[in-house]
């Protein structure tokens, strides 16, 4: 079964600007490389939405219907929810991921 991936628009705010990060420090080439990196992992979740694992930071507060993908440092938080594979949030694995999943995610 194919799933439909959707970006929560959080998460298409945090490409946006992870792509003016990543362009002003590296280019606007490395930023477009690593955005298509970033998308086609997305973009697989459709045939595999399983795949990722339990964010350790949500696992210890025992939340567990979310998971996550790694493109490091970057990691791509999402959660399946029937046919759709939602992704919340594309984020720097080297903050305080804790502090920002409690806030962005836990309501």
């Amino acid at each position: 079964m194919r799933y439909r991936v959707l970006l929560a628009e959080e998460a298409e705010r945090d490409v946006e600007d992870l792509y003016r990060f990543i362009a002003a420090r590296d280019g606007a080439e490395t930023a477009e490389r690593i955005l298509t990196e970033i998308e086609s992992a997305c973009a697989d979740l459709g045939e595999f939405p399983t795949r990722g694992n339990i964010p350790k930071e949500l696992a210890s507060i025992g939340i567990s219907e979310y998971r996550e993908l790694h493109h490091k440092p970057w990691r791509m938080i999402y959660r399946i929810i029937g046919t759709d594979v939602v992704v919340y949030c594309v984020a720097d694995g080297r903050r305080d991921m804790q502090s920002f999943l409690e806030r962005r995610l836990i309501r």
